[in-house]
């Protein structure tokens, strides 16, 4: 995995590119541009371009994170 290159989400864009959605994530730009295509994640195509508005990516991750901690749970 790859590291962050942002330490806080005020860093980043207020609209996030596939390249910076991979960034964050610590993961492939191609694996970044097939989440970007799923269909419950937050992107909006403008022309030909994909980009993620920064309040949803931000709550995408916090939904997603506390599904991931439930599941996980040795309780």
């Amino acid at each position: 995995m790859k590291d962050s290159v942002y330490k806080s989400y005020e860093e980043l864009p207020l609209f996030l590119n596939a390249r910076t959605v991979a960034q964050v994530l610590g993961v492939s730009a191609s694996s970044s541009y097939e989440l970007m295509h799923q269909q419950n994640f937050p992107s909006l195509k403008i022309g030909n371009r994909i980009v993620v508005p920064k309040e949803r990516f931000v709550q995408w991750v916090e939904q997603n994170t506390s599904v991931g901690n439930d599941e996980c749970s040795d309780s």
